[in-house]
């Protein structure tokens, strides 16, 4: 079951106008009927999308926001189909070959399913029922209007593009060579496509012959799940969150000591009142650990926000027990580079999920190169293993207006008031601590306009060098401040 336009349903999305969400990746997971009459397509990257129909509105996704609305139509399917899985805000996937049973017949099923989450979501859902998941999630993408049944997963999959698959570059080197459809991949000889496309191949192979994948049988414990306890009860939404990354981590420990992976993982939750919780997340690739943090941020956030508006059942009182239980496991993992240090990196990793624990995550940052004019515009900063928000500006586009390079090697927080001794709009010398220092060389000035519509006032900006080292400035007003330090 899929909502193609889940991450559009919030007030700012113009009614009547095409309008897309954009993910962090810079592509396209939600769109309207606008913009799909359009021909704009989820999983089309933003410009593709913004060239195709230049009218588009792009909005920032939200997936913390999008599980939160999303859960009571994930309690309503579960109301009459037990054991579901959720893929993403918006879709979610549930075994029904025990309700056909119960109900009689797939239809009179998909009826009761279509009135419970429309009575609490509205319209504009698809369905699809096949024997995996991947059929069933490509018959939810064709079907229109009326739910789409599969009778024949592979018969069904032979027709459908390669683009199906979900993976760009993959689809463009079969069309290169040819294949079109799914059918012409799945005649391929299985051997070949392992040997020269590696674990990707093998996969795309599996899912066009309609062969869905299944945990490889080994030896394995029967639980694996692992649970925290809290006293007093957890209800701030980042200690939890914070503390369900923690348990991702020593989830997937635990699995990786035996060879294995999950690809579907229990979240439970118990209140301080004694009700229990608990929803199950799955993914198409194995989980790691930030995907599966952020799986449990959403959960957290949605049955927290239910207890606060009273809209549901909830987790009222905080969390006192978080528990995850991994299933679907499977030994499949990924070459290691010549060169790579797995301990390493697993210490590595260790060391700065200790480090936010005693700083905060919010005091450990990652830095990425963004567009703008200024050096602290430049760059983007966000949560160390938290996918990254879109960046404010293109890195790629020319900024007129920019200063030149190198870029500086310090920013400050703030602009900070520098002594500098002017003759006839030429810098002389630069008064560092209790000392002057003769300015060698500069470069400048570049004329700034800056907001005017915010108040901010013009300004002139220099390079300039001393035998102490050489910085960015800025004068505006008469009064000349440090923007920059160069190394």
């Amino acid at each position: 079951m899929w909502y193609p336009d889940w991450a559009l349903r919030r007030p700012d999305t113009p009614p009547g106008e095409p309008a897309q969400a954009i993910g962090a990746d810079h592509r396209v997971v939600a769109v309207n009927p606008e913009a799909a009459a359009a021909g704009v397509t989820v999983g089309m990257r933003r410009r593709q999308a913004e060239a195709i129909c230049p009218a588009i509105r792009s909005l920032a996704s939200d997936p913390t926001a999008e599980a939160v609305g999303f859960e009571p139509v994930v309690r309503a399917v579960e109301g009459l189909i037990p054991r579901v899985e959720v893929v993403q805000p918006g879709m979610l996937l549930a075994p029904v070959t025990g309700a056909v049973r119960y109900f009689g017949d797939e239809w009179v099923l998909v009826g009761r399913v279509v009135e419970a989450i429309e009575a609490v979501a509205g319209p504009g859902h698809r369905i699809g029922l096949a024997a995996g998941p991947f059929s069933a999630r490509c018959a939810a993408e064709m079907a229109m209007g009326e739910p789409l049944v599969v009778e024949d997963d592979r018969s069904f999959l032979r027709s459908l593009d390669v683009a199906s698959l979900g993976r760009e570059e993959l689809a463009a080197t079969f069309r290169w060579l040819g294949i079109t459809t799914l059918g012409q991949l799945a005649d391929l000889p299985r051997q070949a496509m392992v040997t020269r496309f590696g674990a990707d191949g093998l996969d795309a192979h599996r899912l066009a012959r309609g062969e869905d994948r299944r945990p490889q049988p080994r030896e394995i414990p029967v639980d694996l799940a692992v649970e925290e306890r809290f006293d007093p009860p957890l209800d701030n939404l980042e200690q939890a969150a914070f503390v369900g990354r923690a348990l991702a981590h020593r989830l997937l420990t635990e699995t990786g000591r035996w060879g294995s992976t999950p690809f579907r993982v229990v979240v439970e939750a118990e209140s301080a009142g004694g009700a229990t919780r608990s929803r199950t997340w799955r993914n198409t690739d194995p989980f790691d650990e930030a995907t599966l943090g952020d799986r449990i941020r959403w959960q957290l956030a949605a049955w927290l926000d239910e207890a606060r508006l009273r809209s549901g059942p909830g987790i009222g009182g905080g969390v006192v027990r978080l528990r995850l239980a991994p299933a679907d496991l499977s030994d499949r993992g990924r070459q290691l580079a010549l060169h790579e240090d797995a301990r390493r990196a697993a210490e590595t990793h260790r060391t700065l999920v200790q480090t936010q624990a005693l700083v905060g995550p919010d005091r450990v940052l990652v830095a990425r190169p963004q567009g703008g004019r200024d050096p602290g515009d430049r760059v983007q900063w966000s949560r160390w293993d938290d996918p990254p928000p879109a960046p404010a500006g293109d890195p790629a586009a020319p900024w007129p207006g920019a200063v030149p390079t190198p870029s500086p090697a310090l920013v400050p927080d703030g602009a900070v008031p520098l002594e500098v001794e002017w003759d006839g709009g030429m810098p002389e010398r630069v008064r560092l601590g209790s000392r002057w220092e003769p300015v060698l060389s500069w470069a400048g000035p570049w004329r700034r306009l800056g907001r005017w519509w915010d108040g901010q006032p013009p300004a002139d900006r220099y390079q300039i060098v001393t035998s102490a080292g050489a910085f960015l400035c800025e004068v505006r007003e008469g009064a000349t401040w440090l923007t920059g330090i160069y190394d």
